[in-house]
């Protein structure tokens, strides 16, 4: 900046001294005094300037030497400087060489190394596996052979157990099967049992004419012979004249008790009178026969009353729902008295009574035998299913055995694995320090395995 400040003031005063020096083109022409006296004034003072810009051109051109020879110094400074590092990089470029022959070299030497040493780990590791695999094989075959006696032992009385519940399982579903079948013949035979119940009580009808008493009893005995056609086992899915307390405290001694499953019970009636309907099979006539008729009917109705007010169901430890079954021997007695009042069945129901004729009953208590053989079979698939729970737990008790065998092994093959590494790894391992003390001198009668020292002298490699 202040070279091109002196350049504009070495401008400047050149064009005044030549616009002070150029002489005029026109004329002379005479001036006056103080024109004269003027212009000589503006001359010393142009003469002052001048002066004054040569003096500053000759400071800035001594400034501009000194400077130039300021910029000659610092540029052959630079140039020295520039020298030097070229040549120190010239140095570094020939130590790089020498340092990038002597890394090749050793990189050269460094897997010619590592070859030696694969190959010598390759040979360590053969023979280490030979060895372990050895060990190993002969390890698994002794618990091979050992967990299969113990798996014999163990597996045997489960496949036994398991076979005696398939073949349990496919009995009762056998069973069933053959029950099924079995239940159609029953139905068939049902109906002729009825028929031969029926003529048994016509017969019997005949020989206790006008006997209550006989009639009574020979009611319970053809409910008898009902309930053994039934199925049921006396004194176990039924009992006769048993006794019971009511909550009074009054005993009652209900004709025929039956068991139900769920320790249900149903009660059944055998008293009803039949001495009216005797009377009229026997009857002439049709206005006599029409009288006693009605009585019949008259005689059924009253003792469904008498039996609705012994509330049998009620008994201690009789667990029944809320009817009681009136047993009527003869199914013609049965039929004419509903034939004379269609309304009988619900009278008696209205009054927790059912009636029942022979077959009607015997259908029932075989529909109950039909549901005890289904309640014993469910009992049986209950306990199978128990054992087979049972039997399951076994298994899975067996199977976190075995599972625990297995780690057991695994870590015992951890174990081994130290232990050998112990034996022949590292610098400081059993197998150096041993023959290091025996070359010491230390007294021995026996030598450590070739293999050891073998796997021992390739390691140090």
């Amino acid at each position: 900046m202040e070279i091109a400040a002196v350049l504009l003031l070495v401008v400047i005063l050149a064009v005044l001294i030549l616009l002070f020096l150029k002489k005029p083109q026109i004329p002379v022409t005479l001036i006056s005094v103080e024109e004269f006296e003027k212009a000589k004034s503006e001359n010393e003072v142009l003469k002052i300037n001048l002066a004054k810009a040569e003096e500053r051109v000759s400071n800035l051109t001594a400034e501009k030497e000194h400077i130039t020879i300021l910029l000659k110094e610092e540029q052959q400074r630079l140039i020295d400087e520039l020298q030097a590092e070229r040549d120190r990089l010239a140095d570094a470029n020939r130590e790089l060489e020498g340092t990038r022959s002597f890394y090749l070299a050793e990189k050269e030497k460094l897997a010619e190394q590592k070859e030696s040493y694969e190959q010598s780990q390759e040979k360590l590791n053969k023979d280490f596996e030979l060895l372990a695999n050895k060990i190993l094989e002969e390890k698994s075959t002794r618990f091979v052979e050992q967990n299969r006696m113990n798996l014999d032992l163990i597996l045997n009385p489960l496949k036994e157990n398991i076979k005696a519940f398939e073949e349990k399982v496919e009995k009762v579903y056998k069973a069933e099967s053959d029950e099924r079948n079995i239940l159609k013949g029953v139905i068939s035979e049902l109906q002729i049992q009825s028929k031969m119940i029926q003529e048994d009580a016509n017969n019997l009808t005949k020989a206790l004419k006008g006997d209550n008493k006989k009639q009574g009893n020979w009611g319970e005995i053809i409910l008898e012979k009902v309930l053994e056609r039934s199925g049921l086992v006396k004194d176990q899915e039924y009992r006769i004249q048993a006794s019971h307390t009511s909550a009074e405290g009054g005993r009652y001694q209900p004709d025929v008790v039956i068991d139900l499953p769920d320790d249900k019970h149903l009660v059944i009636d055998a008293k009803v009178s039949l001495v009216a309907y005797e009377r009229s099979v026997s009857a002439e006539s049709d206005e006599e026969r029409e009288g006693l008729t009605k009585a019949h009917l008259a005689s059924i109705k009253n003792h469904i009353q008498e039996l609705s007010t012994k509330n049998y169901q009620d008994l201690y430890k009789i667990n029944s729902p809320d009817f009681v079954l009136l047993f009527v021997p003869i199914e013609s007695s049965f039929s004419v008295a509903v034939q004379k009042d269609a309304e009988l069945f619900n009278f008696a129901w209205d009054r927790r009574v059912v009636i029942v004729s022979p077959s009607t009953l015997l259908a029932t208590l075989r529909t109950i035998a039909s549901m005890w053989k289904q309640e014993r079979q469910n009992r049986n698939v209950m306990e199978i299913a128990r054992l087979s729970g049972s039997m399951y737990d076994k298994f899975v008790g067996f199977v976190s055995d075995m599972e625990n065998i297995g780690k057991h092994l695994k870590n015992g093959q951890d174990a081994y694995d130290k232990a050998l590494n112990k034996l022949s790894d590292g610098s400081g391992n059993l197998v150096n320090t041993s023959e290091k003390i025996k070359k010491l001198g230390a007294k021995a009668t026996k030598q450590i395995d070739t293999k050891y020292l073998d796997l021992n002298e390739a390691e140090n490699l």
